[in-house]
């Protein structure tokens, strides 16, 4: 049976962050990530809105907040030292009526509180940063960015394939994990290997790994499919940089907005509807399967309970392209259905507890030579590095006690 000192599961940029920073930190001690897909970045890391994020909406002191400030800072050395393409471009998070105003102002204080550069804004401005889009105040956070993610993981990769211990094999969907005496046992459809530690870095079934651990998952992965559209080029003049909402408090989604892309393309979305699969981008893909899994789960039945209002506009805006157009011209009135097309959908990988609650900050799980990566939706792509940091740390913590 092989051997390392490190398994990390999933190739996305979270797991391979953590790869790499585990490589930087024991240059002599070998690291295999086991990734079931036959490249890496081929989900949540690859079908985000490549937005570097600042840390304006997150609790200060919490984990989000900590990290995205961290990672953002580790992200840009990053991108300089290995000349990927990057822009600080900045955002505006734009209030449209007076009912946003309170949200805006908490979240101009947290972004004071967390260390963002941003600024409190008037209609005259917005309209010189952004003159399509409406408002009637906004936050102008200086510091957003733009980037690819699936570049910035493929680099990674190189990085940790070029030291001399770290290794990536593809087609190794993880079947069980076995702890034992002093090393856990991974199985994988590439195999089997044993490690004195793992991490589960599998995003959308990291909680079915939890249970392949022998452990009962603490919360509930529920996928929620968040749908895009291209906006024709001869519209992009509708966005110049980033235009987001004031996003409804009781969610951790940020709602639709538009996003200048790093090679310039522009996009609008995404909603959050639930969808009929851990992995299913488009509508009518259904996965009986998952859906019953989650269908049968009593934090979901709670969840729904509470949001059903929320759920059912979020699959009216999926299935009527005006809907989802008319939320679109809360912020800039002067698009339409005419100026966007469908693009490539993603999937958020959201935790929900059993009493129906929407997990808010990153969770991670810790167990005798485990951790589980139970909840770590945007920011973690920002937040990658030093989250990477984060849980190497957590590791040698977990060998000195």
């Amino acid at each position: 049976m092989r051997k390392a000192d490190l398994v990390v599961v999933g190739a996305g940029i979270v797991g391979m962050a953590t790869a790499y920073q585990y490589m930087k930190r024991f240059p002599d001690r070998r690291v295999v990530v086991l990734e079931k897909e036959s490249e890496a970045a081929l989900h949540q890391t690859g079908r985000n809105s490549g937005v570097i994020h600042s840390g304006i909406y997150y609790r200060p002191g919490s984990l989000k907040a900590i990290n995205c400030r961290r990672g953002k800072a580790l992200l840009e050395a990053f991108c300089e030292a290995e000349e990927l393409p990057f822009e600080r471009c900045g955002k505006v998070i734009v209030a449209v009526d007076d009912g946003e105003l309170p949200t805006l102002e908490m979240l101009y204080d947290r972004g004071k509180a967390n260390g963002v550069r941003c600024r409190m804004i008037g209609r005259e401005e917005l309209g010189e940063l952004e003159p399509h889009a409406a408002g009637i105040r906004a936050i102008h956070v200086e510091e957003a960015g733009i980037v690819n993610y699936r570049q910035v993981c493929s680099r990674i990769e190189a990085k940790l394939r070029g030291g001399s211990g770290g290794e990536v094999v593809y087609g190794a969907r993880v079947t069980a994990i076995r702890p034992g005496a002093g090393e856990v046992a991974v199985e994988s459809t590439a195999g089997s290997i044993t490690a004195a530690q793992v991490i589960n870095c599998a995003g959308l079934y990291s909680d079915r790994l939890v249970a392949a651990s022998g452990q009962r998952p603490a919360v509930r992965i529920i996928p929620f499919r968040g749908e895009y559209y291209h906006i024709r080029e001869d519209a992009h003049q509708l966005c110049r940089n980033l235009i987001y909402p004031v996003p409804d408090p009781a969610f951790p989604f940020l709602g639709v907005h538009f996003t200048r892309m790093i090679d310039g393309s522009r996009e609008c979305g995404p909603n959050a509807v639930l969808a009929f699969g851990r992995e299913s981008y488009f509508k009518h893909q259904v996965h009986p399967g998952e859906m019953l899994d989650y269908l049968g789960y009593s934090g979901f039945h709670r969840l729904v309970a509470r949001h059903w209002k929320m759920g059912m506009g979020e699959m009216w805006r999926s299935l009527n392209k005006g809907a989802f157009v008319r939320a679109l011209q809360r912020l800039v009135p002067d698009i339409r259905a005419e100026h966007i097309s469908p693009a490539p959908a993603g999937i958020r990988a959201q935790a929900v507890a059993p009493d129906g609650r929407l997990a808010d900050d990153f969770l991670f799980v810790d167990a005798p030579r485990l951790i589980h990566v139970c909840n770590v939706p945007s920011p973690a792509a920002t937040s990658s590095l030093n989250i990477g940091l984060h849980l190497v740390e957590r590791l040698v913590e977990a060998d000195r006690s």
